[in-house]
């Protein structure tokens, strides 16, 4: 928190859609987590477990994002800085920006994925439990469109025009259009 606060350009609105995105996945697990191995609940064991073991998988992700989100700001301007002096100027942008797009449209895609199976929860966990998903399928819809936004503001200066339209593609899978 106090890193977002700080008066730097990272860790940014990436970084912190990812953040977003893990802390979803996280309050889904601890809802599925409790709701596991109790007797109103063992007929959804089967789909308990396989939610638990993926959205700690995409926890593990996205918590690895906040960094990679960080990291990939800081080559893009890295990049910006050598085309100056560079005759594969462009090139050098282009492949920093790729880098700087993809690492967001992942999350969104986790993010979406995170989304998706808090909503099959509802159903098949404890009731009282309900404001918890509530808050994981908010902060999970909070990651989609930070990160989405980050794909777009990137995707304005990449010149590699088929990248372009496969990340509108995706974007497009997330966003369910």
């Amino acid at each position: 928190m106090e890193q977002l606060a700080a008066p730097t350009a990272t860790p940014g609105g990436g970084s912190a859609a990812a953040a977003s995105g893990a802390m979803a996945a996280g309050l889904a697990t601890m809802v599925a987590s409790m709701s596991r191995g109790k007797k109103a609940h063992l007929q959804y064991e089967r789909e308990l477990s396989e939610a638990i073991a993926r959205l700690s998988q995409l926890r593990e992700d996205l918590k690895a994002a906040i960094d990679a989100d960080a990291e990939s700001f800081n080559v893009v301007m890295k990049a910006y800085k050598q085309a100056k002096d560079s005759a594969d100027g462009d090139k050098i942008i282009d492949t920093a920006l790729k880098q700087a797009t993809s690492v967001p449209l992942s999350v969104a895609e986790k993010a979406r994925e995170v989304a998706g199976i808090t909503e099959k929860l509802g159903p098949i966990t404890n009731p009282n439990m309900k404001s918890d998903l509530t808050t994981a399928k908010a902060l999970a819809q909070a990651a989609i469109q930070g990160a989405l936004a980050n794909v777009e503001i990137n995707l304005e200066s990449i010149k590699d025009s088929a990248f372009a339209a496969e990340v509108k593609k995706r974007m497009g899978a997330v966003k369910g259009i």
